[in-house]
Parts: structure tokens; C-alpha cells; sequence
């Protein structure tokens, strides 16, 4: 009596046991569809919030403008040199389906690049296209009293400034309007260089020569992301310093399908720029040593043997490099977050 008992018992428990383990996975399978389905609806309410907070961002007068680049217009009268540029809003695709409706010098981020020489006297006009706010330019290459010379130039109207240069290097330029970092964030940053008037010491032994931006983007016109957040995208860009050279905006993709070229042997000189606004670069050319570097891009700051060439944001460098063999040689900046972001250049080097 007592063993039929028994078994039975134990079969009734093992049936038991089966129906909780079957309810058991099938709650678990349930949980796990419900948090799929959560997560998938959290990302949903995230994208959306993020275009609503796109359009928060948007000042009203911006929504549907996208003004078309303006070419720079530049003049030598002796040492005066006279530029024309604009400050505009220009649709920029930053990254694959990831259009940004940039702050813009002549529709361009970076903007277009300023090249001088040493002792010039550099005259500019600036015509302020934005409907909405003023915007207004600061040279880093230049000596003026900022409230004079960087002064606001008021929606469609223009602005003219006069500056005498002194100093060799690569300098960045931006706007200076309140609050700054809004304006650099959005786009509205480039380079200027002041060739030194008795050149550099290798002048003669370059063979090619280009000029690289790194900067980055933000959440659109988010200005506490700009403040304390981390750029959404870290990239390059190329500006033409010669005739035939790309030139090309500072998106994820844009010298690596414009790379830059150099026959095996050459000796290659870049002028090259970290407008930021906020990280730093530590840049780097994989497959070879920098033998000259010229720190600000000024002769007298003149190091050699570099792996790596820390810019701070705005800080700028001259660098030179043999690459030997044909092959395809990323640089990149060495803080490799950044460049997992974008900020990956390629120079195609051929026999």
C-alpha cells in the first residue's frame, strides 16, 4: 500500500514539476518579448523625442532655409589682400542620411580656407545672409581689438574689417558671437595660414602638400549636449590648397572617399587644424614617423621624429612624412574613440 502510495506521489509531483517548468519558460519567454518590446518602443520614443528636440532646436527663420554655398572671393593688391565672405545656414550631410542644417561660412563647415603671407594686410568683408542672428569672424592669425574687429554683423546686413598679420602659421577662424560655442559647434569654423615670407627650412624637399580639418558635431543646436555632452561624430575634412585638390565639407566619409595621393618617395607636407570645438587631437599617420613638424605651423617651432602631434582645440601644425611604399596609409586622430567616430583619413599612395 504504502509503495503505490509512494509512486503515485511521485508521479503527480514529476507531472507537477513539468507544468511549473513549462509555465516558468513560457513567463520567461513572455518577459523577454515584453522587454523587446519595451526596448523597442523606448528606442522609438528616444527617436522621436530626438526629432522633436531637433525641431525645439530649430530657430524658426532656419526651417526651411538651405542657401546655396557662395564661392570665396579673394583679391592681392600688394600686401592687401581683400575677402569677400558670407555667413549663411546650409544643409550639410554630415553622415550617410544624417543632413545638418549648418551655421555656415559661404555654405561650407569648415569654411572655405584663407591662405596669406606673412606681413599682409588682410581686408574682409562679411555679409551676414542669416535671416535671424548676427554672426561675426575671429582670426586667430590676426592683432585687433576683438569688440572692433570681431564685432557683430546684424541679419542681412555687412560687416568690414581690416587687419594686419605679423605671425606665420595655421590658425583657426570662427564666429565670435554670443554664446561662441553654439556657433562653433554648428559649423561655423576654418582654417587661415600666414606662409612665412622666408618659407620653411624643407621647402625644397616637399613634394605634395594638403591641408586637413578635424572638428566635430553635436546634438543639432543643443547647445547643454555642445556644453556637457560628447560629439555625436569626430571627422575630417580637405580644403583645395592647390587647384585640383578636393574640397570637401567635415563628414564621416569625406577623405576617405576624396584621399588624398602621393607617388612611393614623395616627401608630403600637411597643414592641418583641430577647430574642435571642445576635444583635442593626438594625430597620427599610420606607416610612418613625422621627420619634420612645425608646431602652430611656425618655422621656429620646428621638432622632429614625431609618432604623434597633440593639437588642442583650435591649435594647428605643419607636418611632414615620407611615405615609401605604395599602399593605402589612414591617419587618424589616436584617441581612438574619436575615430571609431569618423575621424579616419586615407592618402592613396601609387608607384
Amino acid at each position: 500500500m504504502f509503495k503505490k502510495v509512494g509512486y503515485r506521489l511521485i508521479i503527480g509531483l514529476s507531472i507537477m514539476l513539468l507544468l511549473l517548468s513549462a509555465c516558468a519558460g513560457a513567463t520567461k519567454d513572455s518577459s523577454a518579448e515584453n522587454e523587446e518590446s519595451t526596448e523597442q518602443k523606448t528606442e522609438a520614443v528616444s527617436a522621436e523625442n530626438a526629432d522633436e528636440n531637433d525641431d525645439k532646436n530649430l530657430i524658426e527663420p532656419h526651417k526651411d532655409l538651405n542657401q546655396e554655398p557662395v564661392p570665396l572671393e579673394m583679391e592681392r593688391d600688394g600686401t592687401d589682400v581683400y575677402v569677400k565672405m558670407t555667413t549663411q545656414i546650409t544643409d550639410i550631410e554630415i553622415e550617410p542620411e544624417n543632413t545638418y542644417k549648418a551655421w555656415t561660412f559661404n555654405g561650407e563647415a569648415p569654411g572655405p580656407l584663407i591662405v596669406i603671407e606673412e606681413g599682409d594686410t588682410l581686408h574682409i568683408e562679411l555679409d551676414n545672409m542669416d535671416p535671424a542672428i548676427p554672426h561675426s569672424i575671429d582670426l586667430h592669425a590676426v592683432h585687433t581689438n576683438p569688440e572692433v574687429g570681431f564685432a557683430d554683423v546684424e541679419p542681412n546686413e555687412k560687416g568690414a574689417f581690416s587687419f594686419p598679420t605679423s605671425s606665420p602659421g595655421v590658425f583657426m577662424y570662427h564666429c565670435a558671437t554670443d554664446p561662441v560655442l553654439s556657433h562653433i559647434a554648428n559649423g561655423m569654423h576654418g582654417v587661415i595660414i600666414v606662409k612665412p615670407k622666408d618659407g620653411f627650412p624643407t621647402d625644397d624637399e616637399v613634394d605634395q602638400e594638403y591641408v586637413v580639418v578635424q572638428n566635430e558635431w553635436y546634438k543639432y543646436n543643443d547647445f547643454d549636449d555642445m556644453t556637457n555632452g560628447v560629439p555625436s561624430q569626430v571627422v575630417f575634412s580637405t580644403k583645395a590648397l592647390h587647384e585640383g585638390q578636393p574640397n570637401t565639407n567635415g563628414t564621416t566619409t569625406a577623405v576617405k572617399d576624396s584621399p588624398l595621393e602621393a607617388k612611393a618617395g614623395e616627401k608630403v607636407r600637411l597643414y592641418i587644424n583641430n577647430v574642435g570645438p571642445n576635444e583635442v587631437s593626438s594625430f597620427h599617420v599610420i606607416g610612418t614617423i613625422m621627420e619634420d613638424v612645425y608646431m602652430d605651423g611656425n618655422p621656429v617651432n620646428h621638432v622632429e621624429g614625431m609618432q604623434t602631434v597633440m593639437l588642442p582645440a583650435s591649435g594647428g601644425a605643419v607636418v611632414e612624412f615620407t611615405l615609401k611604399e605604395p599602399g593605402e596609409y589612414p591617419f587618424v586622430t589616436h584617441q581612438f574613440n574619436h575615430a571609431t567616430k569618423g575621424a579616419v583619413g586615407i592618402i592613396k599612395v601609387t608607384e
